[in-house]
């Protein structure tokens, strides 16, 4: 029986794609990667990371929405498969947030997360 590769979902909104793409233009960057990484540590177990990176390194996956790729290396990926990145805005001010199903539990400041 031959095994099936997992399929892996990551979305990002066109709101965060249009913040992520002012961001790139505000630093001059002109071919926007932003790395999305899960790394242990924080309240909950698991905090992200988010930062532009200018190579796409050998096993990530790669997003690619409107010209901005999104890459997330193999140990993150089973961590946020299915998740969707936003930006949102609200009488706090604004941000991106990850809305994760596999999230279990998170810390009231929510920074960090426990998957179960």
């Amino acid at each position: 029986m031959q095994e099936q590769a997992q399929q892996f979902i990551f979305k990002v909104t066109d709101k965060a794609v249009e913040e992520i793409k002012k961001v790139a233009q505000e630093n001059n960057i002109e071919n926007p990667i932003l790395r999305i990484r899960v790394v242990p540590g924080g309240c909950s177990g698991f905090q992200y990371a988010m930062g532009f990176d200018d190579t796409v390194e050998e096993g990530d996956h790669v997003f690619e929405y409107d010209g901005v790729k999104v890459v997330i290396d193999p140990f993150s990926m089973p961590y946020v498969n299915g998740a969707e990145l936003d930006y949102v805005v609200d009488f706090m001010g604004g941000g991106f947030t990850i809305r994760n199903p596999n999230a279990t539990g998170s810390c009231g400041c929510g920074s960090s997360f426990s998957c179960g």
